[in-house]
């Protein structure tokens, strides 16, 4: 009986209120809410606030000390002389809960009227803005997001001072009630991929959102692939670069990255470095962590397949070194892999969460100390050792971590293949690979585009970065509203003038 009481009371405090009575009553248990009659000289009042959420010395300099000062006989009085900007009077239940709820004071001529000022005064408390932590860069811009939407939105003002730049809100969650910003240039982005987001967003229907990762994997085209479709971002120069070349931001509050959509496959393989280094050394960087994929992704694989199906194929001169090396390993080189694989997962976890400089002295200490030791124990054999960390070297360069982590993901359903079929089982994995990456789509758009469809036009910034003089259009998978970047001959032409004020002198 008791126990039914207990859950019939639970429930009922689940409910949501009726009235601003019932607000008051869910929420007056909790230590930080305040709720006191301010009696002044002309004007008596009820004030209400969370302590934890209010600058409390605001209210008592400007609120109580105007009340007590001032000759006011109504909330319209207050309203309209009390010095404070975004004064809201208001009988909705819903905006009342909700700006109570974000920090603002309310104010009732009576405790139970549904009248209510309410004035903002929120105290607001984060993070300063910073480098980034992820996207690090040795040269550029050193400021990253932070967890507060304002002043992200603030940071992307700066670099997008236009009056077409918009930026458009919503509420999503129906406890959380989290703020989410798509942010796009008017008349560049397309106004497909615009109302395409939108709908997105406005068709979710969660209890709360904390994440922009998480709310990319809610309206993602395929949430059960491993490979991200929307690019992640904590820099706010990449962000705004993707604005100006019509891709479409969203950001939330509480959350430091912004995802950018829609995205292709080869801007995960793009570095910001690479806009501050000549073309061809920004192409050679690109090439090789293309070069490190295909190696972090295969190389075990082919190693298990040459040794268990195919060793005709291994040259005279390394079959020796391979057999000397493999003699005291009782494992198949499928079983001798997964462990190194496994092996190298747990270190870089360990690494990841752990202290940063307890971290990294994990990570190296710990590979050298197990992988010197498993060799001599006769676990594994010293070339497959070079191999797997050479592999996992190769997914450690690539500059974004949710498509690293997909990457590193792959090897394991090719060793698995590789055992079972040898060359021919790592064919079936590219098969399927590839026939998953064509099929799948970024807000709708080809993600494996220009290549597939091939667009010639759209190939200047992707593996190979052509000069800047040749960039001259927006992506056109992107479909944007104005396709043109820059004007490059006229810009040659002018250089090739002398300065009008040079000749006036």
């Amino acid at each position: 009986m008791f126990w039914k009481k207990k859950r019939l009371k639970e429930a009922a405090q689940h409910v949501e209120p009726k009235t601003i009575v019932d607000l008051y009553n869910q929420i007056k248990d909790n230590v930080d809410f305040i709720q006191f009659e301010h009696c002044g000289n002309h004007f008596s009042c009820w004030i209400s606030f969370f302590k934890t959420l209010v600058d409390v010395d605001y209210v008592h300099r400007d609120v109580l000390s105007f009340l007590y000062e001032q000759d006011v006989d109504s909330l319209n009085d207050i309203q309209k002389r009390l010095p404070i900007e975004k004064i809201l009077k208001t009988t909705d239940l819903s905006t009342i809960q909700y700006r109570l709820l974000k920090g603002y004071i309310i104010i009732q001529k009576n405790k139970s009227d549904a009248e209510c000022l309410i004035i903002p005064m929120t105290n607001v408390e984060g993070r300063q803005i910073g480098e980034p932590k992820t996207e690090t860069s040795v040269m550029g811009p050193k400021e990253s997001f932070v967890e507060s939407i304002d002043t992200n939105i603030n940071l992307m003002r700066k670099r997008l001072p236009i009056p077409q730049f918009r930026v458009e809100e919503v509420r999503i969650g129906k406890i959380s009630k989290t703020r989410v910003c798509t942010m796009y240039i008017r008349g560049i982005a397309n106004d497909e991929n615009v109302h395409t987001v939108r709908q997105r967003l406005q068709d979710l229907e969660v209890s709360d959102l904390t994440d922009t990762i998480l709310l990319a994997q809610l309206i993602g085209d395929n949430s059960q692939s491993p490979f991200p479709q929307f690019i992640d971002s904590e820099r706010p120069d990449r962000t705004a670069t993707a604005i100006y070349e019509g891709q479409i931001a969203v950001f939330i509050d509480g959350s430091p990255n912004a995802i950018i959509l829609p995205s292709s496959i080869t801007k995960f393989f793009s570095s910001i470095d690479d806009y501050f280094l000549p073309w061809y050394l920004a192409t050679a960087y690109r090439v090789l962590r293309v070069a490190a994929v295909s190696l972090s992704t295969l190389s075990s694989s082919i190693y298990v397949a040459l040794l268990t199906y195919h060793y005709q194929l291994i040259p005279e001169n390394l079959l020796g070194p391979l057999i000397a090396s493999r003699s005291l390993v009782p494992f198949d080189p499928a079983t001798e892999a997964l462990i190194l694989e496994v092996m190298i997962e747990l270190l870089r976890e360990a690494g990841a969460r752990l202290p940063t400089k307890v971290g990294q002295t994990m990570s190296i200490v710990g590979g050298i100390v197990i992988g010197t030791a498993s060799v001599q124990a006769g676990m594994t054999s010293n070339v497959l050792l070079i191999i797997v960390s050479i592999s996992a070297l190769g997914s450690f360069i690539i500059p974004n971590y949710r498509m690293a982590t997909a990457i590193r993901f792959l090897r394991f359903p090719f060793i698995l293949s590789a055992q079972l079929l040898g060359l021919l089982g790592i064919a079936f994995c590219l098969t399927f690979l590839t026939a998953h990456l064509l099929k799948l789509t970024s807000l709708g758009r080809p993600f494996l585009e220009p290549y597939y469809p091939l667009r010639v036009t759209d190939l200047k910034d992707t593996i190979f970065r052509a000069p800047n003089k040749y960039q001259t259009t927006r992506p056109l998978f992107l479909r944007p509203g104005d396709a043109a970047k820059r004007n490059q001959n006229r810009s040659a032409e002018k250089r090739g003038k002398p300065s009008r004020d040079i000749d006036e002198s």
